[in-house]
């Protein structure tokens, strides 16, 4: 039986996987094959659950911080508008992203280009502004407890099952033109 820290660590390098390879299949651009459809979608699906976990779990934890500090000093209100502002930022991304694979799935290779370029954006998105920054990163290290750690990632059995699923999905519909891309492990 893994634990909870074993199990968000495993998901977080399954989801740094599936970015990094998105990111290399839109550099190199599907050139309107088809086949990248499926991909693109399963990809799609992957992040959007994914990321939207991560949401989830980065709103809980600036709730948490809130609530733990009552009167909120200066500097942890700059710390914790600075999350909101990349959260809503990765909203915002993650919207056109899931809007260019449902243009997928309704215009077919038509909405390839639409779908690469959401994708750009939002891989770009996720590298410079997403993940763990000093101001929250300190406040929920001096304040939360393992409890609170564990409560704030919120991860149950079966959504990991389903990360896992949607994960295999990803490379099981890689296309001929990406196959060098296959993880090795």
């Amino acid at each position: 039986m893994t634990t909870l820290r074993e199990r968000v660590a495993g998901e977080r390098r399954r989801l740094k996987s599936v970015r990094e390879t998105l990111t290399a299949a839109v550099a190199r651009k599907s050139g309107g094959d088809p086949a990248f459809i499926p991909f693109y979608v399963a990809v799609a699906d992957y992040i959007e659950t994914s990321m939207g976990r991560l949401h989830a779990q980065d709103v809980k934890m600036g709730d948490m911080i809130r609530e733990k500090l009552g009167t909120i000093d200066p500097e942890s209100a700059k710390g914790l508008a600075e999350l909101d502002e990349r959260l809503a930022g990765n909203q915002r991304l993650l919207a056109d992203f899931v809007a260019g694979r449902e243009a997928l799935k309704h215009d077919g290779a038509a909405a390839l280009p639409r779908f690469e370029a959401a994708s750009a954006a939002y891989t770009h998105y996720i590298v410079t502004s997403m993940g763990h920054h000093g101001a929250t990163t300190s406040l929920a290290g001096r304040l939360f407890t393992t409890e609170d750690w564990d409560y704030m990632a919120g991860v149950t059995e079966a959504e990991t099952l389903r990360e896992q699923e949607l994960y295999s999905r990803v490379f099981a519909a890689l296309p001929p033109a990406l196959s060098d891309l296959r993880p090795t492990a």
